[in-house]
């Protein structure tokens, strides 16, 4: 019980003697990132595994203990997970991509309606007190070390969506940073390459699949200022992997003789060790629960749109953004302990509340990113890869209950989704759209929450980097593409203050209903934060789910192709050699010309492969969204004969 109490301590801030032992985490100031923490440092310290599961927010201190004491003692439990991570004994050797960091390399191949050329987050930042002289070499030194100490910054994707770590002697391995060196230019040539740099770093990211997941440049200003510009694929780098990266960075920017403290395993090993996941009861048993749930699951919140989705080309995504003042962001932090809700699960009913109105309904189907780092191992928490996975999350919100009861009931219904987080989102949603018989996202409006994020990490990010002079976090400018995504809030901390941003393809909505909505939901969490909000009845639709009268297009009601081929064998060449690429890679007899790709087991992964396949065998490349529009043996080889008839 000291240990936990310790542990308590200093991740809670208060002294270890005066921590109750029947008062919940969250009570004392806790959260559910906290309690990511808190797993790690109890396997850390104690040698004990604790599932994600396991650790709820309204855990006390002696439930905790007892919780610890019956692991350590061997006793059976089903959500044990006997898996060890070692490191590999080839560190290049190639490892699968995580379920998430298929979506997005499929998303790349523009496979899916909203898509890009390439899945990242750029970002920059003010920087004063440079010394422009040693800056450059300092952050190209302290870049190359860390690209020792985190191999992932090495990492490279196949064309047929695998992964691998490139030796530090490879050519181009290690990312190069690039300089532009504006000390003695004037205000509007200034102007002009910020302008170009952001432009460019938004609309062409790094791509794995060709070079480097991170593209990292550094512009130095007159009067010691500059600023630094990071452009991070999705496909490489999560959230709290951005923050990892961030602070060894400025770490070794900071000292050239700083060295951090070994890892022992890196995310190949981690990815590498899942394998063994589906063989564990727990595994079972989450796949079991999410199964049984599918064909209740609602759509999503079906918003009025201005344009379909497959018509829309997004470059990026536009962001509609408000920044709570350091005594706002405070004030809500004590409402929400006072009221037994974490502040990540405030943000989300408020999100609900606004998708309802907007949407005319109150039961929707969100997607919700999560940290999604299993303990297996103490570094976890310290190794940057892609670890992050998708939660789809149903709200069914009661017209007549006050805020402060939709947001109890929402965080019960998030905390149970979350315990079964070892099947994913977009596995979860795989097998949803197909017994839907849908090609669209199933969940294509998203919450993220990193709330939280730097207590976790034991403080902020540091602000003195040495010759870079001092980060001025506060002064940036940001741009998100993510495949899938029709709208996305995201919530996180700045220092003391924290900013909420909608993140959405501008192309899909009425400008005026976007303002609306953002500008209600400011609203509900200022409400929230002065006191006001929590016992106040929102006024939330009284349709249970969406209604179809209007005739305008909305999410989730949209067209789905009807796509119907006379069944029967193979009817020429052409449709066998489809039919012996849909056997090679799913390992299963297709004897059907009407036999669909993803009804026989494919997903779109081994899709993106059935392309590559079929290119080397007919001699022509199918468009990957082609090929998920009419996934049939007959239908791919209808897109390949159109194909070949453009050719000649």
């Amino acid at each position: 019980m000291k240990e936990l109490a310790e542990i308590w301590s200093e991740l809670l801030g208060l002294p270890p003697d005066e921590i109750p032992h029947d008062v919940g985490f969250l009570r004392l100031g806790g959260d559910s990132v906290l309690a990511v923490r808190m797993s790690a440092l109890v396997r850390k310290r104690l040698g004990v595994t604790l599932a994600l599961s396991d650790v709820r927010v309204e855990t006390t201190l002696g439930e905790l203990a007892e919780l610890v004491r019956r692991r350590a003692s061997g006793e059976p439990t089903p959500r044990a997970l006997p898996i060890t991570v070692t490191a590999r004994p080839d560190p290049h050797a190639e490892f699968p991509l995580l379920p998430l960091q298929q979506g997005y390399f499929v998303g790349q191949q523009d496979g899916w309606e909203l898509s890009y050329d390439s899945a990242h987050y750029y970002l920059d930042y003010a920087l004063t007190d440079v010394d422009g002289d040693e800056a450059a070499d300092a952050l190209a030194d302290a870049l190359e070390r860390l690209a020792v100490h985190q191999p992932t910054l090495r990492a490279r994707v196949t064309s047929d969506g695998r992964q691998h770590v490139l030796p530090m002697a490879a050519p181009g391995a290690v990312p190069q940073v690039r300089v532009y060196d504006l000390r003695e230019a004037g205000a509007e040539e200034i102007a002009a390459v910020l302008r170009d740099v952001r432009q460019e770093m938004s609309t062409r990211g790094p791509d794995p699949t060709s070079g480097p997941g991170l593209d990292l440049r550094l512009t130095l200003l007159p009067g010691g200022e500059g600023r630094l510009h990071q452009g991070l694929s999705l496909l490489v780098f999560d959230g709290w992997s951005s923050s990892v990266l961030s602070r060894d960075l400025l770490t070794f920017v900071a000292d050239w003789n700083a060295a951090l403290p070994p890892l022992e395993i890196h995310f190949g090993d981690y990815v590498t060790s899942l394998a063994d996941l589906p063989a564990t009861e727990a595994w079972q048993a989450d796949r079991d629960w999410w199964w049984s749930r599918l064909d209740a699951l609602p759509g999503p919140p079906a918003l009025p749109l201005a344009a379909d989705p497959q018509e829309v080309r997004p470059v990026t995504m536009g962001n509609r953004e408000h920044r709570w003042s350091a005594e706002s962001w405070a004030a809500l932090r004590q409402q929400c302990t006072s009221r037994g809700v974490t502040p990540s699960t405030a943000m989300l009913t408020a999100f609900g509340v606004v998708l309802a109105r907007w949407a005319g309904h109150r039961r929707m189907l969100l997607n919700s990113l999560q940290l999604n780092r299993l303990p297996l191992h103490p570094d976890v928490q310290r190794v940057v890869g892609a670890f992050a996975a998708t939660m789809l999350l149903p709200l069914d919100l009661d017209p007549r209950a006050t805020f402060a009861e939709l947001a109890t009931a929402a965080q019960a219904a998030s905390g149970e989704h979350a315990a079964h987080n070892l099947i994913t989102g977009v596995e979860v949603g795989r097998e949803l759209a197909r017994r839907r018989g849908s090609w669209r996202p199933v969940g294509p409006v998203v919450f993220q929450s990193v709330l939280g994020v730097d207590a976790a990490m034991g403080g902020g990010p540091p602000q003195d980097a040495g010759p870079l002079g001092r980060v001025v976090a506060s002064d940036y400018f940001h741009q998100l593409r993510t495949p899938q995504v029709a709208l996305e809030v995201r919530c996180f901390e700045l220092g003391p203050e924290m900013v909420a941003v909608f993140s959405l393809v501008d192309e899909l909505f009425e400008n005026d209903q976007v303002a609306a909505a953002f500008a209600e939901f400011v609203a509900l969490v200022d409400g929230l934060a002065d006191g006001t909000g929590w016992d106040r009845v929102p006024g939330l639709p009284e349709a249970t789910d969406p209604g179809s009268d209007d005739g305008g297009l909305r999410l989730g009601l949209l067209p789905e192709p009807v796509v119907r081929h006379r069944e029967g064998p193979p009817a020429d060449d052409l449709e066998q050699a489809v039919a012996d690429v849909f056997e090679e890679l799913l390992e299963v007899p297709v004897l059907d010309r009407a036999a669909d790709f993803f009804g026989l087991g494919g997903d779109s992964l081994l899709a993106v492969r059935a392309v590559v396949r079929l290119a080397k065998e007919v001699g022509t490349s199918v468009p990957v969204r082609e090929f998920l529009a009419d996934s049939t043996v007959a239908g791919v080889a209808l897109a390949v004969r159109s194909r070949l008839g453009d050719q000649r």
